[in-house]
């Protein structure tokens, strides 16, 4: 099965957004431990492009 990287992308930013609201709901978890948490989604997010492409490339 063929990903294109806008899909890719697309896909990651609303697994991490789904990630992240259900980590906003839960009031078991620390405010300090979400933003964390959310700053690393975000770099992850930022760099999807780098993911995608190595993916693509363990495949072959």
């Amino acid at each position: 099965m063929h990903i294109s990287k806008e899909e890719f992308e697309q896909n990651f930013q609303e697994t991490i957004d789904l990630v992240l609201s259900q980590l906003a709901e839960h009031p078991e978890v620390a405010p300090d431990k979400f933003y964390s948490v959310v700053c690393m989604l975000e770099n992850l997010a930022f760099f999807s492009p780098v993911l995608y492409q190595a993916l693509r490339e363990s495949k072959k």
